[in-house]
């Protein structure tokens, strides 16, 4: 495949050459006008065969090896124009495949962004700034709010709080006491504090999933482009057809015109054609798609893997219950805890408020509002104390916590509980958990129908969150308490079943990105890094986009499939004329520009492909519909 300024470079000597010739035929100069003709066919010859040279060497075979045949003997031969035109057609395709085939970067930039180059040391008394390299086992290190945990390590002092999303694919942070053992790539959602790594930084977990995305993706054999596929069998029946009218005519200039009909270009624009008019279509329904032969495997796909957290679920924090005391209403806590909730950006204060908001409360203005960085918030409402956080923050502020103890006695908790406190009592308890998207079950009813057969849910979280959050969804398997390694495994045994997509977001879904034939991510809120691994992105938050990709693929595979075949059938139809003598070379070249419209034509229908109707997505989800399970570590 040559480069894209190659590919351009070629077509537009090609069309100079045959424009010059034109214009130098009308003014009564045939002989410079054949010069020029032969020139231009010379030249994109040349690239062709470096081309074909180098496709060879790669063990690559494609129909390129037509087009030079009948370019070699049009110029042997002297036709010049038919040679002229079999090059613009040749370098028309060729830069329309190169459109298709171009390919996002995936060099892992985000990935490699994201991870910390250098850390605070504490040593000596002293705190310095290292290279990350210089991190040995057991140095003590400080770790800023909203830095990146540049090893694995344990908790040395304090209590620390962890962004693991991005590791984990857990989206409510974590909290570490003193002596929890945490993962490097964890963002410190909290206040400073103290950790010992207990590895070099270049074992650590993080950049193991940076090995296995790189290794994964090497290991994964390259896709052979569709029209290749056809490729042996067309030329060997062009090969055929043509030494059979030399033998029995002795004709060059016969056997010249059957190999002009038989140049392949319905086989190269029709394909690349079809093919990014059903990219196109993707695009605007909310999918990307990184280069053609993704549309081609996911046109195929029967196997569907993915991941829960941000996956099948909304990967955020959403309320799911309010437990008041005997002397409050939920109302009235809600009402509190989302008016103070308003004056941090917390993830859990936003979905308090944001709850508050969506069930109609009109929030009354916080004030005096402080912060303790991973325990909760205190401040004024309407003239009254209130607090919110964890049960140790709301308790310190409350005279009266009897109730709250009797909760906690009593156990049970699921998910995330933010106590509420009011006027020096605990009031309330918030519960706040990851929900399944509220289009999963349509997405996954969808998938079915659009061909899928096999549906796995691969994640990290414990076998009864797992299998409760697939239950009633249309699933065939559910492989808990996997780590990456173990989910590029599953990726790799469903690849036996037949063509895989594997669907994520977070870092550590990125080795089965890249394992999987195709690999998705939601790109709308999950992890750059998976992004990059992936072959397609849904941009938009929404499940339900990939059941439209999928059959937007496969309608789009469908029409260059029809292409193909009507212009092979139409090329073998003009083959055996110019066989009997009724084509010279040049009818047969501009037979075949004929052709070629027609099934860029017919191509060109997968712009209008229109994916199965759906239901817009819905911007929010009831408690009771949610049928909500808190998410676990590992996801």
């Amino acid at each position: 495949m040559q480069s894209v300024h190659v590919t351009r470079a070629l077509f537009a000597v090609a069309v100079l050459g045959l424009a010059t010739g034109l214009v130098l035929t009308l003014v009564g100069r045939p002989e410079q006008a054949s010069l020029a003709w032969a020139a231009g066919a010379a030249v994109v010859l040349a690239g062709l065969v470096v081309s074909i040279v180098v496709s060879l060497w790669r063990g690559e075979f494609g129909l390129d090896i037509v087009a030079a045949l009948s370019m070699t003997g049009a110029l042997v031969l002297g036709e010049t124009l038919a040679a002229a035109v079999v090059a613009l057609m040749y370098a028309g395709g060729s830069m329309l495949e190169a459109f298709a085939e171009r390919r996002a970067g995936r060099d892992m930039t985000a990935l490699l962004a994201r991870a910390p180059r250098s850390a605070w040391r504490l040593r000596g008394g002293k705190l310095e700034e290292v290279p990350l390299g210089s991190v040995e086992a057991g140095d003590r290190l400080l770790v800023r709010p909203g830095d990146v945990t540049p090893a694995d390590g344990v908790v040395a002092d304090g209590e620390a709080l962890l962004d693991q999303s991005a590791m984990t694919g857990e989206s409510l942070p974590v909290r570490a006491p003193t002596g929890a053992e945490f993962v490097s790539g964890c963002a410190n959602a909290g206040g400073a504090f103290e950790m010992v790594a207990s590895r070099r930084p270049s074992e650590s977990a993080y950049a193991g999933i940076v090995r296995m995305v790189s290794a994964a993706q090497q290991s994964r054999a390259p896709m052979a482009r569709l029209a290749d596929r056809y490729a042996m069998a067309f030329l060997g029946l062009t090969v055929a057809l043509a030494g059979g009218t030399w033998l029995v005519t002795h004709d060059p200039v016969r056997m010249l015109a059957v190999l002009v009909v038989a140049t392949p270009c319905p086989l190269i624009l029709a394909v690349p054609v079809a093919i990014v008019a059903g990219m196109s279509r993707c695009a605007r329904a909310g999918v990307l798609i990184k280069n053609a032969g993704v549309l081609e495997r996911l046109s195929r796909v029967t196997a569907l893997l993915f991941d829960k957290t941000g996956t099948l679920t909304v990967g955020t924090p959403m309320v799911v219950g309010i437990d008041a005391h005997e002397d409050f209403t939920p109302d009235e806590i809600l009402a509190a805890a989302g008016a103070l909730s308003q004056g941090s950006s917390h993830v859990v204060s936003a979905a308090i408020a944001e709850h508050a908001r969506r069930q109609g409360r009109a929030l009354a203005p916080p004030r005096a509002v402080s912060e303790a960085h991973g325990a909760g918030l205190t401040g004024e409402v309407q003239g009254r104390r209130v607090a919110v956080g964890a049960y140790d923050h709301v308790a310190a502020h409350a005279a009266d916590r009897s109730w709250a103890e009797s909760r906690r006695a009593r156990g049970g908790e699921r998910g995330m509980t933010a106590y509420v406190g009011i006027g020096g009592r605990v009031a309330g308890a918030i519960t706040l958990a990851d929900v399944v998207r509220p289009e999963a079950a349509r997405a996954l009813a969808r998938l079915r129908r659009s061909g899928v057969s096999r549906i796995v849910l691969v994640t990290g979280d414990a076998p009864a969150v797992a299998n409760a959050a697939v239950k009633g969804l249309p699933v065939d398997l559910v492989i808990a308490g996997a780590s990456p390694a173990e989910k590029v495994d599953t990726v790799r045994r469903e690849h036996g079943r037949g063509t895989t997509v594997m669907v994520g977001d977070g870092v550590n879904d990125a080795p089965a990105l890249a394992a999987a034939d195709v690999g998705v991510a939601m790109g709308a809120r999950g992890a750059a890094a998976a992004s990059e691994a992936a072959d397609a992105v849904i941009l938009v938050d929404d499940l339900d986009r990939l059941p439209s990709a999928i059959l937007i693929a496969r309608h789009s595979r469908r029409i260059a499939l029809q292409s193909v075949w009507a212009g092979m059938g139409l090329s073998l139809a003009g083959m055996v004329a110019a066989s009997l003598g009724y084509l010279s070379p040049l009818e047969g070249a501009l037979l075949q520009e004929g052709i070629d419209v027609a099934v860029i034509v017919n191509a060109l229908r997968a712009l209008r492909i229109q994916a199965e109707s759906r239901p817009e997505p819905q911007s929010g989800r009831t408690e009771e519909a949610a049928a909500p399970q808190p998410a676990a570590p590992g996801a």
